[in-house]
């Protein structure tokens, strides 16, 4: 079987982190290879990308600049790491990929939509297989995350950042629906790792031809 591309995406708090473990332990139960990385991130270069971008001390970094350096980070990411995972078999499970570009830069920092996409097509043609969308509302998000402790440089926008944020991935799950699978992240934790790996299943289920 080839390989396949699963990113999750979602704002602050959504609980990402135990999501993806959960959904990595399902498809190795299913017998497939997995590769799992993150946005900004997988790579050397991608992971000192991140330290910067989120760095809070960058406080003035424009948002032509953040989203230059996300797809920078990015175009390292598909070419050291996802294309040749996929081309071995192996599926790659991405903590965010193209869609958080088109949340946070696109409807959180308001650039436009053609500029992501025609970056996207550049520097990162692979496209996602399946998109799990951890949705819940922005302040109990924001709460989540307020308790992990010290705020990265993005964590520190207001309400109104987020909730944009949410509104553009909600928008994308509506426009995309063959690929995104949208999660009520606000349930309990094993209601919402139930919610990821009956997903799982079901989709891996129907790469293989099963009915």
């Amino acid at each position: 079987m080839s390989g396949r591309l699963v990113t999750l995406e979602g704002g602050e708090g959504a609980g990402k982190s135990t999501v993806l473990a959960a959904v990595r332990e399902r498809l190795e139960g299913h017998g497939l290879e997995v590769v799992v990385t993150r946005e900004p991130g997988g790579t050397a270069f991608g992971e000192a990308v991140r330290a910067l971008v989120l760095d809070p001390a960058r406080g003035g970094l424009c948002a032509e600049s953040e989203l230059l350096l996300m797809f920078a980070a990015r175009a390292q990411l598909v070419r050291e790491l996802v294309q040749p995972a996929l081309a071995a078999g192996r599926w790659v499970l991405s903590d965010r990929y193209t869609d958080a570009s088109y949340a946070y830069q696109g409807g959180g920092r308001g650039q436009p939509v053609e500029r992501i996409a025609a970056l996207e097509a550049w520097a990162a043609p692979v496209r996602p297989d399946l998109t799990l969308l951890l949705d819940l509302p922005v302040a109990d998000g924001l709460a989540r995350a307020g308790a992990r402790g010290e705020a990265d440089r993005i964590e520190r926008e207001d309400e109104r950042f987020f909730e944009r944020v949410r509104a553009a991935y909600r928008a994308r799950a509506a426009a995309e629906p063959a690929r995104f699978r949208v999660i009520d992240a606000g349930r309990t934790v094993d209601e919402v790792r139930a919610q990821a790996c009956d997903v799982i299943d079901r989709y891996v289920d129907a790469v293989r031809g099963k009915p």
